[in-house]
């Protein structure tokens, strides 16, 4: 019988290398997709169709943050389109310790169904400007499960794998080209149109990916 796995899975490219690579070594993948008000509403419906495409079951879990302090969650700010972050500032599409939020009903749906790992694709350029996609936030809230849940006190805590922390945007397109992640189907743009903006922070580093892998963009 194959372990199971959670993975957080957002639509992205990001999350959607994360998932095939985690059903790569063999996990039975549980996908988590959230529904928290973001703008780019766009990537909901390209996550089902990816987990779709993994043959995996999924939940779409809509949770609200009313209070918002994100521009990906308030229309009225404006989204970041330089072309890379020059400094270590958190930019505006942060979204208030949205990973704690999302890691928690990870951690929930994992002990509830008997998983043993969470899955997320957060890695080097999320957390060069996003502070809870440091390695040393993962580290810190393993000891969170290890003390806050029953797996967790009974010395049977459930694991969180970051398999991209260390890699670049190009390098993790080059491993989703080799797992054969359909690209096609992710969506990266902030704006959340009928098609990528090409103009957002998002999309300007997803382009730079793809020409450094040497690889096509199918969305382009």
């Amino acid at each position: 019988m194959r372990s199971k796995a959670v993975v957080l899975l957002s639509g992205g490219l990001d999350s959607a290398v994360t998932l095939y690579f985690a059903r790569s070594l063999g996990y039975q993948c549980f996908c988590l997709i959230f529904d928290y008000g973001q703008r780019h509403r766009r990537e909901i419906q390209s996550a089902k169709r990816i987990a779709k495409s993994a043959n995996c079951p999924f939940k779409i879990l809509k949770i609200s943050l009313p209070w918002k302090g994100s521009s990906l969650l308030d229309s009225h700010k404006r989204l970041p389109i330089s072309n890379y972050r020059a400094s270590m500032a958190i930019p505006s599409t942060y979204v208030p310790a949205r990973n704690i939020i999302f890691l928690s009903f990870a951690i929930s749906y994992a002990e509830t169904i008997g998983a043993k790992t969470v899955f997320i694709g957060a890695h080097v350029q999320d957390y060069s400007g996003y502070p809870d996609c440091r390695p040393e936030f993962f580290r810190v809230f393993k000891k969170v499960i290890s003390c806050g849940t029953k797996t967790g006190t009974g010395n049977n805590t459930i694991k969180i794998n970051t398999p991209l922390i260390k890699k670049n945007k190009a390098e993790i397109i080059k491993l989703g080209d080799r797992l054969g992640v359909p690209f096609v189907l992710t969506w990266s743009c902030y704006q959340g149109g009928r098609r990528p903006c090409a103009r957002c922070q998002s999309c300007r580093f997803r382009a730079k990916g793809f020409k450094e892998a040497g690889l096509k963009d199918p969305l382009q």
